[in-house]
């Protein structure tokens, strides 16, 4: 059975197993053309000219025969499909379902209906199927009208739904609410659910709903409610006079310049140019206004405009302002468009499916950028224009700023603009490096917003004040406020008159005028440090309910708050510092504790959703202790949607808590288990080479063992290794995993026993120990931790493990082995479909092919593993693939290549292997660079006791003495030593050319170093 699926997504399926059949637009819209008029056969010369209106009459046709070939191929012969090769029909069979008929089958039911359980049942049936508008996307002259016409029946069962008493008070206010969406402009709907909501004893609902009202007609039309909307208000708040008039909001003063800049901008990204404007200046200059008014322009043209915010407070959410896009109901409406894998990663950020870290961060990592492409997809899914508005960059959180980026370099030509405001003055180094880096790109546009001027005050003040100002009050009002439209606008709210103090004094008397309750649910409201809903005041103040309402109403009047996002929030960021800043310190801890325990009440199903508020308020509120909880809980959550910046932020913040605690065992345990908690996001946002990563480990090793903790003791020395060993401190590596084997007990899990054996193996080779029993370990860490879920080290030893064992078959002299076990790696890393683990096992395969001169095999290995680490942001074996791939390509090229790779992990601090990658260098190299390139790979290799691969230096550089032989044997020799076959057979082919073992006369005018290169293969 075929399902159709037209209503806020474009998808037809098998009903049955649930397979995809097509999502192509066309297809779908010609299946839709037809169900729209079903039953009434529709000439195929009417539906060429509409689908192919550009096109002759004669290509238009073909171009329908080829849609329909395709259409059929797909979906096969469907019997509700009848073709002719005069029409095409679509007749209702029940071999499909399609959900624009059951939504008009069901709302004909509850239309027809007597008895309201009926109606109700039916209606609920109807809005099931009635999942969003019709056709998402599509603006055809003949979608428009359909969809218009499904809208109006929607919004005539929301109204049946409304006044029919069904006993359940839900349906009826579902319905309500979603007459607004349908309708915002309408106020009847605003009445009705106030109506319901006042019934239902909701009467804060019913105000906000009324705020809402009031500010949508402001913002959209330049109206207040009409009189019954007004009426039905006093009612609410039990008001028998007129409401007190609201603070006028006054247009747009001046700024026509910036207007008109914003607009070309705006213009040039709708066309396909897309980027980021940035207006910049200091606070309380108008950069939210006039962002506000680019934003009503892009809406009058059809546009979509998703708006977010930042804030400055500790309790931020790491993508929160992308969330808020995504909820967009015009976003959320085209996102249903999307291919399931995208849609389930944009289910990653949306409170109805909130996940946290399952894997090894740094093995997941690979998932962010899969992650963003993702909500990159959703946000512009719509095929229209969309602007994204970002409000107070300067707080923008870096995950946030990361995806930004992302999305300009996956869609440059996307129809999208982000504007922002950008508060001048003290900008985080972070923030401005990622502005800094737009502008390189040529993604940016800087508009700097000046205070106004004399004329340009003064026309403010009197859009304010509503009346002519004397030239003595413009010169005063000019002189006092600089010109700065927050300072004008409140100023003149607050007196009616010229200021004659500073802003900070001018807001104080603003917070002045209202009443006492007003003034202490002000407070509150500041101390929740961002957004707010009047259920979390009403549950967090000691005031009733009634009271809080009445205040805010209050507050919302004077335009102290506004309606924001289905809550409040304050007019500015200044007025919510300056309300702040009148509650006394002993009661802001109160407040802070309050708020935390309200938001626990009302978030009692779901704390994710608010845990770095709830731990920001109870340490600001004196409960460190649920505050270090709810912290740990948020960079779960955070780290869950790969925002391992912000958990490590956040795990700081409870770190700091736990330390300012006495010193005792608890506090010991307390550190170690954040600490634990710590290493996974610090590894997957800096690297295995990071000093601060080192830092963390360490310490938590000396914890563990203080406690005596062997398990603590065991993780902590696995990925102590794998920081000591990026950085090339390999006998210290190779100190801890050895110290991680002693641990190992009958209790330990496969999964940290064979990581065990893992790094013993992976050191030990480093070192120059024997291939042989590197072999065996590398072979039982593989065989324990196959099929495992989790790997400690943050890799999996059943890939890792055979890609580096095949070094240790090469240099035991087994090449066949080696290249077998490099296969069976990337076979499984493909197996497993984890790219981290493919970029690896390509990564170990490269230096395989390179011992063993594979030219072609290396190449096609450094080619996958590039493309592997563009997509997915692998910057350690990137810096592999570049020296690797150098020396594959060589000549000048490659040179600067393995130079420039070189380079990148010395940087990076990442010195493994480094003579090693050295000595790549140098053959490349002319002979003084050589010489001096090798010399430092023999200091390095001595200085960090990375040993294995000196046998071959030793050879190259004797490439470059008068006489080689001294330094040939010394080659021969330590590779006898390390049991390394392949570089004894070497240094020994090299020695025969000079008369040594091996045969060969000396002095034959040969270069041993550049003959090998070619003989040893």
């Amino acid at each position: 059975m075929l399902r159709v699926s037209l209503l806020g997504e474009q998808v037809i399926a098998d009903d049955e197993t649930g397979a995809v059949l097509t999502r192509s637009p066309r297809s779908v819209a010609l299946v839709a053309h037809l169900v729209v008029h079903a039953g009434l056969a529709q000439p195929r010369r009417l539906i060429a000219g509409l689908f192919w209106p550009d096109s002759t009459d004669a290509q238009a046709l073909t171009n329908l025969r080829r849609e329909l070939h395709q259409l059929r191929r797909v979906l096969g012969d469907p019997p509700s499909l009848a073709v002719t090769g005069r029409d095409l029909c679509w007749r209702d069979t029940p071999s499909s379902r399609v959900d624009v008929r059951e939504f008009d089958l069901a709302r004909r039911a509850a239309l027809a209906a007597a008895d309201p359980g009926e109606v109700a049942a039916h209606g609920q049936a109807a809005f099931a199927a009635y999942r969003g508008e019709l056709l998402p996307g599509l603006a055809d002259d003949w979608v428009l009208a359909a969809r218009a016409e499904l809208d109006r029946q929607c919004v005539e069962l929301c109204d049946l739904l409304c006044r029919t008493p069904s006993g359940d008070p839900a349906v009826a206010l579902e319905a309500a609410r979603r007459r607004i969406r349908l309708r915002p402009l309408e106020e009847t709907g605003y009445r009705t659910l106030m109506g319901l909501q006042a019934d239902a004893g909701d009467r804060a609902g019913a105000v906000s709903t009324y705020h809402r009202c009031a500010s949508v007609l402001e913002r959209e039309l330049g109206v207040v409610p009409a009189e019954p909307t007004r009426a039905a208000l006093r009612r609410l708040l039990a008001r028998p006079d007129p409401e007190p008039r609201r603070a006028a909001a006054p247009g747009l003063v001046g700024r026509a310049a910036e207007v008109a800049r914003l607009g070309e901008r705006w213009r040039a990204a709708a066309s396909g140019r897309a980027g980021v404007v940035l207006v910049r200046g200091d606070a309380g200059v108008g950069k939210t206004r006039l962002v506000a008014e680019l934003a009503a322009l892009a809406r009058a043209e059809g546009a979509v405009v998703a708006v977010g915010r930042c804030f400055g407070t500790a309790g931020r959410v790491a993508l929160a302002p992308v969330a808020e896009w995504l909820r967009t109901p015009a976003v959320q409406r085209a996102a249903t468009s999307l291919d399931p894998v995208w849609r389930t990663e944009v289910d990653r950020l949306l409170p109805a499916a909130r996940p946290t870290a399952a894997g090894h961060p740094t093995v997941d990592a690979w998932q962010r950028l899969r992650f963003f492409e993702g909500l990159a997809r959703a946000l512009t899914a719509g095929g229209r224009p969309v602007l994204l508005v970002l409000d107070n960059v300067q707080w923008c959180d870096e995950e946030t700023r990361a995806f930004l980026a992302f999305c300009l370099g996956l869609l440059p030509a996307a129809p999208l603009l982000v504007a922002g405001t950008l508060r001048d003055g003290d900008l985080d180094a972070r923030v401005a490096a990622w502005t800094a880096q737009l502008r390189d790109d040529g993604k940016l546009t800087e508009l700097p917003l000046r205070p106004f001027d004399a004329d340009g005050t003064a026309h403010l003040g009197e859009a304010v004040a509503g009346r002519p100002l004397s030239a003595s009050d413009r010169a005063v009002l000019h002189a006092a406020t600089g010109g700065f439209p927050l300072y004008v606008v409140e100023a003149l709210r607050t007196n009616d008159s010229p200021p004659s103090g500073r802003l900070t004094g001018v807001l104080r008397a603003r917070l002045e005028q209202p009443g006492p309750a007003a003034r202490e649910v002000a407070g509150l409201a500041a101390a929740a440090g961002r957004d707010f809903t009047l259920e979390l005041l009403t549950e967090a103040s000691d005031l009733d309910a009634d009271t809080v309402v009445d205040a805010v109403d209050e507050l919302w009047r004077r335009r102290i708050v506004r309606e924001f996002a289905g809550g409040y929030d304050f007019a500015h960021d200044l007025l919510r510092e300056a309300a702040y800043q009148q509650v006394s310190p002993p009661r802001r801890w109160l407040l802070h504790r309050r708020l935390a325990q309200g938001m626990e009440l009302l978030h009692a199903d779901d704390t994710d959703a608010v845990a770095a508020e709830l731990a920001e308020q109870y340490a600001r509120g004196g409960r460190p202790d649920r505050a270090v909880a709810h912290y740990r809980r948020a960079a779960a959550v955070a780290a869950g949607t790969f925002a391992h910046a912000e958990a490590i932020r956040l795990l700081k913040a409870a770190l700091a808590l736990v330390r300012a605690r006495p010193a005792s065992a608890n506090r010991d345990r307390a550190e170690l288990e954040l600490l634990e908690a710590l290493a996974g996001p610090l590894n997957a946002h800096h690297g295995y080479s990071s000093p601060e990563l080192q830092h963390v480990l360490e310490r938590s090793l000396a914890l563990a063992e203080s406690s005596g903790s062997k398990e603590a003791a065991l993780t902590a020395l696995l990925e102590l290794w794998s920081s000591r060993f990026v950085q090339g401190r390999t006998a210290e590596a190779h100190e801890a995993a050895e110290r991680a084997l002693a641990l190992l007990a009958p209790g330990t899990s496969a999964e940290q026993d064979g990581s065990a054996h893992f790094i013993v193996a992976g050191s030990s080779l480093s070192l120059g120990h024997d291939p042989a029993e590197a072999l065996r370990h590398f072979e039982l860490g593989a065989d324990r931790t196959r099929g495992a879920s989790s790997w400690p080290i943050g890799t999996r030893p059943d890939v890792h493990g055979p890609a580096w064992a095949a070094h240790a078959h090469w240099l035991l002299g087994h090449d066949e082995a080696a290249v077998a076990s490099s296969a069976a790696a990337i076979t499984l890393a493909r197996e497993i479909e984890q790219p981290y683990s493919l970029a690896i096992a390509l990564a170990y395969a490269g230096i395989t092919h390179q011992m063993r001169r594979d030219r072609r095999a290396l190449w096609a290995a450094v080619t996958e593993l590039h493309e592997l680490c563009d997509r997915y942001g692998f910057a350690y074996y990137r810096e592999w693939a570049l020296v690797l791939g150098g020396w594959s390509r060589g000549g000048a090229a490659g040179l600067a290549a393995a130079q420039d790779g070189v380079a990148h992990l010395k940087a990076e601090g990442s010195f493994a292997r480094m003579p090693y990658w050295l000595s790549l260098v140098a053959e490349l190299a002319g002979p003084e660079a050589a010489r001096a390139t090798l010399d430092a790979a023999l200091a390095a290799g001595e200085a960090r006791d990375d040993r294995w691969w000196l046998p071959d230096v030793l050879r190259l550089r004797a490439a470059h003495d008068a006489d080689p032989v001294p330094r040939l044997r010394a080659a021969a020799e330590l590779a006898r030593v390390q049991g390394s076959v392949a570089l004894l057979r070497r240094a020994e082919a090299d020695l025969g050319a000079f008369g040594g073992p091996g045969g060969g006369a000396p002095g034959s005018g040969r270069s041993p170093g550049s003959r090998s290169v070619r003989s040893a293969s």
